[in-house]
């Protein structure tokens, strides 16, 4: 009777290998608060102070990637009317954006492939980016990316932003564009999502830069390439490049970085960047910009701080730092002329009592943007004074619901780690009568009088939950009695009030969700036709805890602007020096550190459908086996499908299937919509931690997966993009 169990167990891999890239946790024979005292209110630098370096010094060589002059400003009624661009409508057999459409549906009506015939899928082609580590260089790789497809090419881009468009039916590269980040551009992670596909309203058809390809890179250049040729577009900005550092102040290159297509909304392309978490309270700002798609010229900026300055920054000034960034995926909205912005928590993500009011009003939220001014018209947050990471990863997705009378509300859905999800209408953002939200009590107001918890946290009641129950220590778990004796220890030694514990220095919290649970950076597909939504999500607990400023010393924990910075010290996951306040954090997940295995028992990834209109869930199961995963990070195997760690989204068809990587067992996979089953599977080169897509050319429909694998989730780390299709003689 022990063999399943202990069979289950070794899903383990996968999620050890993702414990083992969130641990980082330097070696200590003492628990992290331990023989430290509290600071004193002396030792807390408010925002008079920034520590070191100051904000005003010259930024680092480096930071200008390009060298690029500062770029100019351009006045509303200067930008020319846009015309339609190819996501408004995309072409049957096309996936002209990220998400393929411009509600970002990830859904697409091609049929050729249906839960018959799928079976009979092969390897068409395979197209190498070239973008892996060099010799001696860290594995900071994760490519990410989704191509895009218009007319018989794809256009993507590889981990460190070279552009290439290449044959959609065989894979032939027609050009390439190297855009020369450097290695030590790299923040956390190399990738890129994709690119967008712009056309211009100012240049002729058939001449140069009619159709473009832009992208926004690591090293926070935005580029546009003609889509053509792949040469720069000598119109936009400076030679074809504008540099998205300025008003940015002090930095260092990787501190701040792109890794998503920005958006054209009527004309204005929008650029979001992420943070690196954990470093500084002072890190430098989380400023969404509007720019001018066709000249590169800057037209407005959010800057969260400074709400009534929409300009860019004088001479020796910055945008106001350590405000919230957003580094999801963004949505555009032609129609209601808005963005909208998924945002994060301000910077020192696990302490928020030096936060200002405008910064705890805005973030862990999504912020509709007036895209002619910058002006936030109205904001949902999913967080108060978040301190648990539960920034937004997911694209939101734009949706018509149709009400029992027949009304239609323009509707957005909203996608969280908590795994709650929202239902706005996306004019106003308050939920749908259909989706409410009710306000909970939460655990408050906690055990740092300095940093009071909300006491209440927003709860979408009838959209269903993409979590488990609360933890029990009953619920702990192992390989052998022993491992679960020490799991049952580890949980009394820690605070475990449920979901939104607060983090405190006496002892260590359970977060659980944990900040890789609900849904991530793969966002939700949505099939408007049949109104189903599809999901995987994760169920990974973390173990946090808040430590002194000299334990955070002890430790070695610096921010990356810090002469002495260790990379392998802390990162955007797991430990964290947060200078500029009285504490770091320790963050590791709730596992036993000596086999690798989480300590909550398995499944630890799901994928559901969930029927919209009737708020049930059609099926649900877990994702991922266990064949490339096991305990002390040795793969079983075994094909025994418990549910591991995933990251990357899927895409629904109108042949009925849902195709979806994303697992720590590096298969892709072909389920049938209605039944929930696989009905293909192929074991891929490498992780395939990005989202899918699908596309047809000739009659032929083709599903496209890169296969780069992800470090973050320790899974084999490549530069193939994998195609498939179906023999000629099977179609």
């Amino acid at each position: 009777m022990r063999k399943p169990a202990l069979f289950a167990a070794t899903i383990l891999g996968g999620m050890i290998s993702t414990s083992l890239a969130l641990a980082q946790v330097p070696p200590s024979n003492s628990s992290p608060g331990e023989d430290d005292t509290p600071p004193s209110a002396a030792h807390q630098e408010g925002p008079g102070k920034f520590g070191a370096p100051s904000p005003y010094a010259p930024q680092a060589p480096g930071v200008n990637a390009a060298n690029l002059p500062d770029i100019a400003e351009i006045g509303i009624d200067e930008i020319p009317t846009a015309v339609p661009q190819r996501d408004a409508n995309p072409a049957r057999e096309d996936w002209p954006a990220y998400g393929r459409d411009s509600n970002q549906s990830r859904y697409s009506p091609l049929d050729q492939l249906t839960p018959q015939n799928v079976g009979q899928l092969k390897r068409a082609f395979i197209y190498h980016t070239g973008s892996k580590p060099g010799p001696g260089q860290q594995n900071k790789w994760a490519a990410e990316t989704t191509p895009i497809k218009v007319g018989d090419s794809l256009y993507m881009c590889s981990a460190m932003n070279d552009m290439m468009r290449i044959d959609a039916t065989n894979g032939k590269e027609i050009w390439r564009h190297k855009a020369g980040v450097k290695y030590h551009s790299i923040p956390y992670t190399a990738a890129c999502k994709g690119v967008t596909y712009y056309t211009s309203s100012t240049v002729p058809e058939g001449q140069p830069c009619h159709e473009r390809i832009m992208e926004a890179t690591l090293d926070m250049r935005l580029i546009q390439v003609d889509a053509e040729t792949g040469k720069l577009c000598e119109g936009f900005g400076h030679g074809g490049q504008v540099n998205l550092m300025q008003g940015m102040g002090e930095s260092v290159p990787g501190f701040v970085s792109m890794t998503t297509p920005p958006p054209v909304v009527n004309g204005i392309a929008i650029v979001n960047h992420e943070v690196l978490d954990g470093q500084r309270r002072w890190a430098p700002s989380g400023v969404i910009r509007g720019y001018d798609a066709e000249s590169g010229k800057f037209v407005w900026a959010w800057d969260v701080n400074n709400p009534d300055d929409h300009h860019q920054p004088e001479p020796g000034k910055h945008y106001s730092r350590g405000t919230p960034n957003s580094w999801a995926a963004m949505t555009g909205d032609d129609a209601l002329g808005l963005v909208y912005v998924p945002t994060g928590n301000s910077a020192a993500d696990y302490y928020s009592a030096m936060r200002s009011d405008k910064e705890n009003a805005v973030s862990s939220s999504v912020v509709a943007l007036d895209v002619r001014t910058g002006e936030p018209r109205w904001v949902f947050q999913t967080v108060h004074k978040d301190v648990w990471d539960y920034d937004l990863g997911s694209q939101v997705t734009k949706f018509d619901y149709r009400h029992a009378d027949g009304s239609v509300t323009p509707a957005l859905l909203v996608p969280t780690k908590r795994g709650q999800t929202f239902v706005l209408d996306r004019t106003t953002g308050k939920p749908l009568p259909e989706f409410p939200v009710v306000e909970k009590p939460a655990p408050s107001p906690g055990p740092m009088s300095d940093d009071p918890r909300a006491p209440t946290q927003p709860y979408s009641v009838a959209f269903p939950r993409l979590s488990f129950p609360d933890l029990k220590e009953s619920d702990m778990w192992g390989m052998s009695p022993i491992d679960q004796l020490y799991c049952r220890i580890k949980f009394r030694k820690a605070r475990y009030l449920g979901e939104f514990t607060p983090p405190a220095v006496d002892k260590p919290n359970i977060e659980y969700p944990g900040y890789n649970g609900g849904s991530d950076w793969g966002s939700m597909a949505y099939d408007p036709n049949a109104g189903i939504v599809i999901a995987n999500w994760n169920s990974t607990p973390m173990y946090d805890q808040l430590i002194t400023r000299r334990k955070a010393d002890k430790l070695g924990l610096r921010p990356i602007d810090n002469p002495h910075y260790d990379p392998s010290g802390g990162g955007a996951e797991g430990n964290g020096a947060q200078a500029d306040t009285p504490y770091g954090i320790v963050v590791s997940p709730f596992w036993n550190q000596y086999t690798g295995m989480m300590c909550n028992k398995p499944p630890y990834g799901m994928i559901e459908a969930i029927d919209v209109k009737t708020k049930k869930v059609l099926w649900s199961r877990p994702l991922g086996t266990a064949r490339a995963n096991g305990p002390w990070n040795m793969p079983t195997g075994l094909p025994l499908n418990i549910g591991t760690p995933n990251n990357g989204g899927s895409v629904v068809t109108k042949g009925g299937l849902v195709f979806v990587a994303a697992a720590t067992d590096n298969q892709i996979r072909a389920i049938d919509l209605k039944t929930g089953k696989d009905v293909w599977s192929d074991v891929l080169p490498g992780g395939g931690q990005a989202n899918p897509m699908t596309y047809e050319v000739n009659g032929k429909q083709y599903v496209a997966i890169m296969a780069g694998g992800h470090h973050f989730m320790m899974t084999p780390v490549t530069d193939q993009l994998v195609v498939y299709a179906l023999p000629d003689k099977a179609q």
